[in-house]
């Protein structure tokens, strides 16, 4: 039997000045899309800025959700399940691609090519979910029924609305599954404080509960 692995697409609006404006063209609230390897978004790539205070220069990015650019972010999180050999070869394309990060650019003329219904080509260039989407044409596997050039954020939202697994403040998000994955690695160990403390953390999670959840 094979295995299946889940991987996550992960659509998050900063309200950035950059984020405003891609947001005047498209409508959409939540306008930049990443792809995730892991349900804690600790292996996060997509293409955007690599100074998070500077849009002007941008790129292939192993993006950190926790860092406070994020803090007042919303986003919206969509699982897909994959075959373990499907997994590898996404994963190792974007490793791949890492080890060359310099080599890859943001595809700015790309966006307006989606706009005018024009394709844009430009070696080693993508932007954030013409990327994501290309990712998926590695296992010929297409979310979203349309070339990866025109592929938009908005295009996944509405694509995959029935495999949304959260919707809300990426930070709480955050806080979430760190804490989740807290109280099950104290389970693990059999941590004596840990056990002691389950109590207090649970309360804390139950109490939080209605924020940001579908």
């Amino acid at each position: 039997m094979t295995a299946n692995r889940d991987i996550y697409i992960v659509l998050t609006g900063t309200g950035t000045a950059f984020s405003g404006l891609i947001k005047w063209f498209t409508k959409a609230e939540l306008n930049h899309a990443s792809i995730a390897f892991d349900s804690e978004l600790r292996e996060v790539y997509s293409f955007g800025r690599k100074k998070m205070y500077n849009p002007f220069v941008a790129g292939l990015i192993h993006e950190n959700f926790i860092d406070p650019f994020y803090s007042s972010a919303n986003c919206a999180i969509y699982q897909l399940r994959v075959s373990n050999t499907e997994y590898e070869t996404m994963y190792n394309h974007v490793q791949g691609m890492m080890q060359h990060q310099e080599r890859y650019k943001y595809h700015l003329l790309g966006l307006i090519g989606v706009l005018l219904n024009i394709k844009i080509d430009r070696e080693d260039a993508y932007f954030c979910s013409h990327f994501v989407a290309s990712l998926f044409e590695e296992i010929t596997f297409r979310p979203v029924d349309k070339p990866s050039c025109f592929v938009t954020p908005e295009d996944f939202a509405s694509s995959l609305c029935a495999h949304k697994i959260y919707s809300g403040k990426l930070s709480y998000y955050m806080r979430r599954t760190q804490r989740t994955a807290y109280i099950t690695q104290g389970m693990k160990t059999g941590s004596a404080a840990s056990t002691a403390s389950l109590g207090s953390r649970m309360l804390r999670a139950t109490e939080e509960r209605a924020e940001g959840i579908v």
